[in-house]
């Protein structure tokens, strides 16, 4: 096997590749010191123990020997001038390494490429032997989370065993939901969150930043419904350039038809009325052309500022469905759902119809669109694109609710937001409480989308049907608890999270050893 940017003295093998330049240089902000006095002495031991992280490795095959750990010569060697520059930059400066190309000789970290091993681009294997430690990957995103073993195995062991770890995670998306909509959070605040998320190998950061009480990222198309405070487009490229750098995917939503109080605040016309007058929180009436034209016009405007590959359309709590006949009290919808789908066609298939323009519109974006499962409607003459992901997260609402197994028999992908183990909502309105890391990690699996119980079919539940679960912030109550409140609040649920997520099988330690173990390594 070939091993690009990873050369090897002492009867090592490689060569250096070329590659395209390297993205924009890694900057470590919170840089972990693993580095010993000296190298580890050539002394033999017995056959080593899995490194303790999080989450925890899925296959080592230990050998005899001393390990690994750097010493007083010790370096990061990669090919500074290829795709591994960031990669090889960020664990030096964590480690207090330096770095070079070229050779990597006794007491080095060696980065490559290896673009024929198996498991996918975020798969890694770190083999340590002959007194040097050396990750390779398809791709640069599995050498990076090798980097995150390294630096956990190094502060909760104080070295890397000997032997050979294969490693890769059990589902592809793997993240967290912010809501900075109700509660605004600083950049700092956001990348620090996003840090963590790296070194548990998170992949996901999906921006909630419109709702009924604010808007918050700069327009130039709609400046008219921006709120004070909000995120400016220079400072979303810092959290997008972050991203990139971390292997982290940040995912723009802007929820509509509902959840659109924000917008309504500037464009009162479009504000939901019934037949008698009354006002629906939230929600804009879709037959209103300049409803679509709005939210069509940002989509068009973020696309370009988030260069990642989906965009969340939303599509819950739409409150003209919440009523006992959407046809009778909203008269001008359901006329204009017979324009538009025929005599047959309800409310319901306009909304339908709502989704579908907009995921059309993603995807000549260029995006892949998800939304939340309570816009996806049973029956009805239009049915919801099959090519929107399904965003699980409730069936608690009685109008829309529908069991997890229906979306997956209609062929659909879903992503696990189970909002009884997975859903941070301050304050803890509506009967929600704050999740507890101990329940997601004992309790919890990516086949569990609602309630406690996972889905019975295993044949619908493997990767390419779950595709993964990210864990939700939501500023339901924004001031029931500070972003430092937050952040600690949040730190063991999403470990939990990671260990599950990433590994399928039982997890390796207690609940008390997985606490401590995160206590140690700060995540």
């Amino acid at each position: 096997m070939t091993t690009l940017g990873c050369q090897q003295t002492e009867g090592g093998q490689g060569t250096p590749g070329t590659h395209s330049p390297a993205r924009p240089s890694a900057h470590a902000t919170t840089a972990t010191s693993a580095r010993s006095p000296s190298a580890v002495p050539p002394h033999r031991t017995a056959a080593a123990a899995p490194p303790r992280t999080i989450p925890s490795v899925r296959d080592f095959a230990a050998a005899s020997g001393p390990g690994w750990r750097p010493g007083d010569d010790s370096r990061v060697v990669a090919d500074l001038e290829g795709p591994l520059a960031d990669e090889a930059r960020l664990i030096a400066a964590e480690l207090g390494l330096r770095t070079t190309s070229g050779p990597a000789r006794r007491g080095d970290l060696c980065l490559g490429l290896a673009p024929k091993e198996s498991g996918g681009g975020e798969a890694y294997t770190l083999k340590v032997a002959g007194g040097r430690a050396r990750i390779t990957g398809p791709a640069e995103a599995g050498v990076f989370y090798g980097t995150r073993t390294v630096k956990q195995a190094l502060r909760s062991g104080g070295r890397l065993p000997e032997g050979v770890i294969h490693d890769r995670p059990g589902r592809a998306q793997r993240g967290l939901n912010l809501d900075i909509a109700r509660k605004f959070y600083s950049v700092g605040w956001i990348e620090a969150r996003m840090r963590e998320m790296a070194d548990l190998k998170l992949n996901q950061l999906a921006l909630h930043f419109s709702d009924d009480q604010g808007f918050r990222i700069q327009s130039t198309s709609h400046p008219e419904i921006v709120s004070t405070p909000h995120l400016t487009k220079d400072q979303v490229r810092q959290i997008v350039a972050l991203g990139q750098r971390l292997h982290i995917t940040v995912i723009p939503e802007i929820d509509s038809p509902g959840h659109l109080g924000a917008v309504i605040r500037a464009h009162p016309q479009l504000q939901l009325r019934n037949a008698g007058g009354t006002t629906f929180q939230g929600s804009v009436d879709i037959s209103h052309p300049a409803a679509a034209r709005i939210v069509d016009d940002l989509m068009r405007e973020y696309a370009p500022l988030f260069p990642g590959r989906w965009w969340h359309l939303g599509a819950d709590e739409y409150l003209a469905l919440t009523v006992k006949d959407p046809q009778a009290s909203f008269p001008k919808l359901a006329a204009a759902a017979k324009r538009e789908y025929g005599p047959s066609a309800r409310v319901q298939d306009l909304v339908t119809g709502w989704l579908n323009d907009r995921a059309r519109l993603a995807r000549q974006l260029g995006k892949r669109p998800k939304a939340w499962n309570d816009g996806f409607f049973a029956g009805g003459v239009v049915q919801p694109a099959k090519n929107i992901e399904v965003e699980y997260w409730t069936g608690r609402l009685k109008e829309t609710a529908r069991q997890p197994e229906e979306y997956l028999k209609e062929g659909r992908e879903v992503v696990n937001l189970n909002d009884s183990f997975l859903y941070y909502v301050l304050g803890q309105p509506g009967g929600f409480t704050y999740p507890t890391g101990e329940r997601i990690y004992e309790d919890w699996s990516p086949a569990v989308l609602r309630g406690s119980t996972p889905v019975a079919d295993k044949s619908l539940t493997g990767p390419d049907r779950i595709l993964g679960a990210r864990f939700a912030i939501w500023g339901d109550r924004p001031e029931a608890q500070t972003p430092a409140q937050v952040a600690q609040g949040i730190r063991l649920p999403l470990a939990a999270l990671a260990q599950r997520v990433w590994d399928p099988g039982k997890p390796p330690l207690s609940w008390s050893d997985f606490t401590r173990l995160a206590e140690r390594l700060g995540v």
